[in-house]
């Protein structure tokens, strides 16, 4: 039985070891490819590369899709928020209004939604003393 602990069992430890080295690999490749002269590339046999051109274009679309897609989640949240005079941002459909009734003397009551009415009287209103 696997018991709950915070660290990885040995075959993700594995598997994670596994795939930094590759992706260490992959940077070494692509740092070759970006840096070393085609001259010496082809003197060594390496002939079948893509342009420098995508050494530099490949991460510069990434990043330009990355911020248009932050652009765009920014967007789409504005567009889904309600308005700060909408009564959407005090309640709601699942709202759960407090019985009075169910809980036991110095019991906890059960779990369930403050009326905007009640807070305000509890924060606004003086108190007589």
């Amino acid at each position: 039985m696997v018991e709950n602990s915070p660290s990885p069992l040995p075959e993700r430890a594995i598997y994670g070891f596994v795939l930094f080295l590759c992706s260490e690999f992959a940077f070494f490749l692509y740092c070759v490819w970006a840096f070393v002269p085609e001259e010496w590339l082809h003197f060594v046999g390496l002939t079948y590369w893509p342009q420098k051109y995508w050494a530099l274009a490949v991460p510069i679309y990434l990043l330009v899709a990355l911020i248009v897609c932050l652009i765009v989640l920014f967007g789409v949240n504005m567009l889904n928020t309600a308005p700060l005079d909408s009564v959407d941002n005090v309640t709601d459909v699942y709202a759960q209004a407090q019985m009075k009734d169910d809980s036991r003397k110095g019991g906890i009551p059960q779990l369930s939604d403050v009326s905007i009415s009640e807070v305000n009287r509890m924060f606004y209103l003086s108190h007589k003393s």
